[in-house]
């Protein structure tokens, strides 16, 4: 299974998720079978809260699944349209994720799960679902 995360930074395995899919600056796609990393710097990152592009912003990458630390509403939507399943991460790195995903720990996001603006500092932290809830970004 293919696997995007996204990141700030390429760490490998190490690599932490970053907290807003739409705006990370970049992700790896990591192959759950093989352990084989790819870099992808986001295209999209520059968008205005509510444009997110998912798809755009992963033009081009053969994945399966994206596993977060948060997401809106309109890029959850637009990425289980076209197929994609997204999921909540687990605090930690990559391969905590993997190990998580590995034993089907990780949970599936639904529109319920994510939250709804961005009036200023979160105050929350996203991947340990803490706080107004596990997904505000996009």
């Amino acid at each position: 299974m293919k696997l995007c995360f996204p990141t700030t930074d390429n760490q490998g395995m190490d690599s932490l998720i970053y907290e807003h899919f739409g705006s990370a600056p970049m992700f790896l796609l990591v192959d759950s079978q093989t352990g084989e990393i790819n870099e992808q710097s986001n295209h999209d990152k520059g968008h205005t809260h509510g444009n997110c592009q998912p798809l755009k912003a992963l033009a081009g990458l053969t994945v399966d699944a994206i596993v977060v630390g948060g997401i809106g509403k309109g890029a959850l939507s637009g990425l289980n349209q076209a197929g994609l399943k997204v999921f909540q991460a687990y605090p930690g790195t990559i391969a905590d994720n993997l190990a998580q995903m590995a034993t089907e720990q990780l949970k599936e996001l639904t529109p319920n799960d994510v939250c709804g603006g961005h009036a200023g500092p979160h105050g929350h932290d996203h991947a340990s679902g803490s706080g107004r809830g596990p997904g505000c970004g996009c």
